[in-house]
């Protein structure tokens, strides 16, 4: 079966960075204006540019507006 990853849209007008944390591994995502990556197949945590931090379990669509997730 094929992993079902998340997908993370920035929505602001200025670079937002994602700290997430998979399978004991940390990493920082740069988002650019617009763009979307797709992380997360496996589920991780997400540590948003304002500090919330949020669980995925890979299959949701999120979209960062004013430095906060929305997910959907």
């Amino acid at each position: 079966a094929q992993a079902v990853a998340a997908s993370v849209t920035n929505k602001d007008a200025e670079t937002q960075v994602l700290v997430v944390v998979e399978d004991g591994s940390r990493m920082e995502i740069a988002l650019e204006p617009g763009a979307t990556e797709t992380i997360c197949p496996a589920g991780c945590f997400v540590t948003m540019p304002n500090g919330d931090r949020i669980a995925l379990g890979g299959g949701e669509e999120v979209e960062i507006k004013g430095g906060e997730a929305l997910v959907k």
